[in-house]
């Protein structure tokens, strides 16, 4: 029941944000010009990285032709917070517009943090790592599977497990991954080695410029070799022929294997003799 409860919650969520944009487009008096000083950014932010050409881009866009899209904000005591568009206000800042056009919005902390990642990850605008960390906040905050997250926002659920699976990576591995060194195909790959393979590998792809199939016959090949190269356990097997001896003599029944030796009655009567013979 509470996976349903705050399942419900997420959809919610989602309405919102596309209520918010409806209605900016029907009733303009929901838009406020805000000064820009008077805005900062969302704490909750899971986009740690911004791409500078592109948010110059976007900032000679909005120079020539105005905000399309208003950004969406939250009235905080010292002004407003920003809820979603963090792109958007860095590009206006850069295009050192005085004022930006903004939907408000009513939210806590907790909505503020949803409205980001759901923002961000509808609008494609974070790299493999913070996407991962995206979804996994999201079913954490609503307690969903990722066949349920999957559902709601429109991914497929093997895209889900498969991103969330980077976080498995090392450091290293990840800042390759983010530096764009690597791709997400090769990292795909790369879960599951321990970080010295992993570095490895990242080397080898890096050098040698390696495709996932070429990397997926690497790995392959290392754990074949792994497999040659790993010692077998000796084969233990112990010695009961004396004592095997010692029990045929007392009238007992035995069998043995490499390490258990097994006695066999035939009576209730050969049992109690037995035990009457190690009491002595």
């Amino acid at each position: 029941m509470k996976s349903q409860k705050l399942g419900r919650g997420l959809d919610a969520l989602l309405g919102e944000m596309g209520e918010a944009y409806e209605n900016e487009s029907t009733q303009h008096d929901t838009v406020i010009e805000i000064s820009v000083k008077d805005i900062r950014a969302n704490p909750f932010q899971p986009r740690k990285t911004f791409n500078e050409d592109a948010l110059l881009e976007l900032a000679e866009s909005i120079k020539n032709d105005g905000l399309i899209q208003p950004i969406v904000v939250t009235e905080d005591i010292d002004g407003y917070v920003i809820i979603a568009g963090e792109r958007r206000f860095r590009a206006t800042k850069i295009a050192k517009i005085k004022a930006i056009r903004a939907i408000v919005l009513n939210s806590d902390e907790q909505k503020m943090r949803q409205y980001a990642l759901v923002e961000n990850i509808q609008r494609e605008e974070l790299n493999s790592i913070e996407l991962a960390e995206a979804y996994g906040e999201l079913i954490k905050i609503h307690n969903i599977t990722h066949d349920e997250l999957a559902s709601k926002i429109h991914k497929s659920r093997t895209h889900i497990t498969n991103t969330l699976r980077l976080l498995q990576l090392s450091i290293k591995t990840q800042k390759a991954l983010l530096e764009k060194k690597i791709t997400a195909g090769h990292a795909k790959v790369l879960v599951g080695l321990d970080d010295e393979n992993q570095h490895l590998i990242v080397n080898s792809i890096i050098g040698q410029k390696l495709s996932v199939r070429e990397v997926e016959s690497m790995i392959k090949s290392m754990k074949t070799s792994e497999e040659v190269c790993r010692p077998r356990k000796e084969e233990i097997r112990y010695d009961f022929i004396l004592l095997k001896e010692k029990l045929t003599k007392l009238g007992l029944n035995t069998k043995i294997s490499k390490k258990s030796l097994t006695l066999e009655f035939s009576s209730q009567d050969e049992i109690e003799d037995f035990m009457a013979l190690i009491k002595q």
